[in-house]
């Protein structure tokens, strides 16, 4: 990336906007000033919106906005709005139900056009450098779309005023409540548990098809379901599915820690970013698995995935980090994979049992590399190798110790070091039930130092609360920011008996209701009351 061009992003503090800062593009961040100057010449505005860790939104960024006659269009037809998803969801969530509706699915990164008042009437995800994939070429687009706005500006005004109408009645869909309708009750679980075990991969685990991701709520939801009605069939799906979860590459065999999701059908192949949300998410999973099982491997990826949190986003302040990248030296996976030359040069005579069992090939088992994952439990590849157990594991434990010092040394996948309110509550709380399935002492404690942390850092002297930290708070915190920590605190609370926590939900609870609750409404807004600058709540 050339650094002769700087633009305003080199103010910002999210690490996506300051990957941003030297683009040849005359970037904004979302302010009332690009807004003010699209007015003024009568010129639409390019929104772009995806996030640090995000690879497509790298690969657009090479292709497209770092080349000079590429920006030149974009500087002398639009107004040019860089966002970061994590620091504002708000808009992230208005603008992709826009583009769903545009284009009927959705993604990152986010292109949509806007009126100068802020009114989508176009857009999509990534656009190719030139025709590609059947898709029209950034350069085209970007054409068609000043061409519309030059010689059909009422036509374009129109389809944005319907799509800001549509956008406004789909948000207030459903919010007359039937009251004789029970939302909970026992038919009503049936038939969802039905839903999702129609859904599921029955082979494989996890839900659908390729791409696949986790879906964490849906397995802690069929572990939950069994326990109350002792349905098989959802015990056996949920287990299924983190079985092949924690045997795949979504999975980091030598570190710990799950990646956002998987490219395949059999979980080998990850976008190898990792997300604070997601292991948090699937520790909560993988201790309840545990709680009903006592399989001491869902334990083991419990402590495994808390140790990469710990190693890899945890701030000493008492935060933790949002993200990494999937990339590192513009490659996506590097960092994670491996040839069998470099193998056999890290283990030498140990090699041949690990190459077999995590499936390493001389021709790589994923694009000309290798992915560690593992195609035969443990037990299943000792009974066949016939390899005493307890050796093989201790065994695997050497190994892996080796090459993780060897992938220490390598050039490490950008950090996304914001801290973000409801992603730390959704950690703080799988550390405080994980303490509850493992009963290790320090995950309690981390869970106490995060939750001053935040106490502390996100919430000022009047009381208002903030959605990201780096350097400063920044943004109001948002409606599931301060859900997601409600139920952190009752966990607390439920587990070491402190009312001190207790004290603070019911705070909590009570700025809730008043800042994100209508009287016209049953339900709680996204946004807090009053926020100015979206154009739906």
């Amino acid at each position: 990336m050339s650094s002769r061009f700087t633009n305003r992003l080199a103010q910002e503090t999210s690490p996506y906007l300051l990957q941003h800062a030297h683009n040849p593009v005359d970037w904004y961040p979302w302010c009332p000033e690009a807004f003010e100057r699209a007015r003024q010449e009568d010129k639409p505005l390019l929104v772009s919106i995806g996030y640090a860790a995000c690879h497509w939104c790298h690969v657009m960024e090479r292709e497209s906005f770092e080349q000079e006659t590429t920006a030149a269009i974009m500087n002398e037809h639009f107004i040019n709005i860089k966002i970061d998803r994590e620091e504002r969801p708000d808009l992230d969530h208005i603008y992709m139900d826009a583009l769903q509706t545009i284009a009927g699915s959705g993604g990152w990164p986010l292109n949509i056009f806007l009126t100068p008042d802020a009114k989508p009437f176009y857009g999509g995800t990534y656009f190719p450098p030139v025709r590609a994939y059947n898709r029209a070429s950034w350069v085209e687009t970007l054409q068609s779309v000043q061409q519309a706005w030059k010689e059909r500006k009422h036509e374009v005004l129109a389809q944005a005023e319907n799509l800001t109408a549509h956008l406004q009645q789909s948000n207030a869909f459903g919010v007359t409540p039937n009251p004789d309708q029970e939302f909970f009750s026992l038919d009503s679980l049936q038939k969802i548990a039905a839903n999702m075990l129609q859904q599921a991969d029955t082979t494989w685990g996890g839900f659908g098809k390729a791409p696949k991701f986790p879906q964490s709520f849906s397995i802690i939801f069929l572990l939950r379901y069994y326990h109350f009605t002792s349905d098989k069939a959802s015990l056996q799906q949920a287990l299924l599915s983190l079985d092949k979860m924690m045997q795949g590459g979504l999975y980091d065999q030598l570190g710990g820690g799950f990646a956002r999701y998987a490219t395949d059908t059999e979980w080998l192949a990850p976008h190898f970013e990792k997300m604070l949300y997601d292991n948090a998410l699937l520790i909560v999973a993988y201790g309840e698995a545990y709680q009903l099982t006592k399989n001491e491997n869902y334990r083991r990826v419990i402590n495994e995935t808390i140790s990469f949190v710990r190693r890899e986003l945890y701030s000493e302040e008492g935060g933790f980090y949002a993200a990494l990248d999937a990339d590192s030296e513009g490659v996506e996976g590097k960092f994670y994979t491996w040839s069998a030359s470099e193998i056999d040069a890290v283990l030498g005579e140990q090699a041949h049992w690990f190459k077999q069992y995590y499936d390493i090939r001389e021709e790589g088992n994923w694009e000309h590399s290798n992915i560690l994952w593992v195609q035969k439990n443990a037990e299943t590849f000792c009974a066949q190798q016939g390899i005493e157990l307890a050796i093989f594991l201790e065994y695997l434990k050497e190994c892996k110790q080796k090459l993780m010092q060897v992938r220490t040394g390598r050039i490490r996948p950008l950090l996304d070091d914001k801290i973000i309110l409801g992603w730390n509550a959704l950690m703080n709380k799988a550390c405080t039930r994980a303490y509850l399935v493992t009963r290790d002492g320090s995950y309690l404690e981390l869970a106490i130092t995060n939750m001053e942390f935040l106490l502390r850092t996100f919430r000022d002297s009047d009381q208002n609360w903030y959605h990201v930290y780096k350097k400063q708070a920044r943004y109001p915190a948002f409606l599931e920011d301060l859900a997601y920590l409600v139920e952190a605190l009752l966990c607390l609370f439920e587990v070491t008996g402190n009312l001190k926590w207790l004290h603070e939900s019911e705070i909590l609870t009570n700025y809730i209701v008043a800042e994100f609750s209508d009287p016209d409404s049953p339900f709680f807004f996204y946004t807090k009351r009053g926020q100015q600058d979206i154009i739906v709540r």
